[in-house]
Parts: structure tokens; C-alpha cells; sequence
């Protein structure tokens, strides 16, 4: 995992709109769509179960989303493949999303269906006030 030229205190200052990336063995691909109440993330991933895939928030409010295991079944060791345009193998995927700060973190569902997998992270309508707290300036330390 490559870490950005900004540690995570500061990204939020320097990279905006919030950071995703995509660590891949297939190509999880995403659609983010943000309405009035809530940010929705629509995420391809054939093949995979709701068994095969893992939702969670990290630290920072970070929304870690990986696959694993998403492979084609009852294929004999002694076939050949033509033509392989749908992926063979594992291709397991990792994407992860910095959230933004107004969200509910408790409140974030998913569930997969069709080979499409939907992550609604709802809105806070009352977002926390940012605490301003004085610093006191002195001539030493």
C-alpha cells in the first residue's frame, strides 16, 4: 500500500473531494452518488457472495471494502481456456473511501444483489460543530 506525500492529519486539507483507492486483482468498479440524506456507493463485483465480501469502517472514517474468494466454479484442471474476458482466477479486489465528516457511522447498510454491491453511509443533519478552542500564546515554552 503506497502512502500519499500527506500524513493523515492533513489530507483532508490538501485532497478534496474525500480519497478512494482501489488495491485490485479484478476491477471493482464504483459509482458514488451523493444525495440530500445520504452518500451511496454502488460497487460491480460478480461472482462474489455477500459471504465473500467484507464492509467496514476504519479509523478515520474510512470505509474499507474488500472481496476475496470471487472465482469460477466446476471448471475441470484439464480445460482450456479461448478466450478468459470475464477474469479467471481469484480476483479478489480492496477499495477504500475516505468518508466525509457529516455521516452516521452506525447507520451505514449494504447488501448485494445481482453482482452489484450497495453501501448507503446516511447523512447527519446535525453535523458536529467544529470545537474552536483558544490556544494561549506565550513568549516561552
Amino acid at each position: 500500500m503506497a502512502e500519499s506525500i500527506f500524513g493523515y492529519p492533513f489530507r483532508r486539507f490538501f485532497l478534496s473531494p474525500p480519497v478512494f483507492r482501489e488495491w485490485s486483482g479484478s476491477t471493482a468498479l464504483m459509482d458514488w452518488l451523493e444525495s440530500p440524506n445520504a452518500h451511496i456507493f454502488k460497487i460491480n463485483v460478480p461472482g462474489f457472495s455477500k459471504e465473500n465480501i467484507k464492509v467496514q469502517v476504519e479509523e478515520g472514517n474510512v470505509l474499507h471494502i474488500t472481496g476475496e474468494g470471487g472465482k469460477e466454479d466446476g471448471i475441470a484442471k484439464d480445460s482450456v481456456w479461448h478466450v478468459a474476458e470475464r477474469g479467471t482466477g481469484k480476483g479478489d479486489f480492496s477499495r477504500e473511501i475516505e468518508l466525509p465528516e457529516n455521516v452516521k457511522l452506525d447507520q451505514i447498510k449494504a447488501h448485494v444483489e445481482n453482482g452489484v454491491l450497495t453501501v448507503i453511509v446516511p447523512k447527519d443533519a446535525n453535523p458536529k460543530k467544529n470545537n474552536v478552542r483558544n490556544i494561549n500564546i506565550t513568549s516561552k515554552l
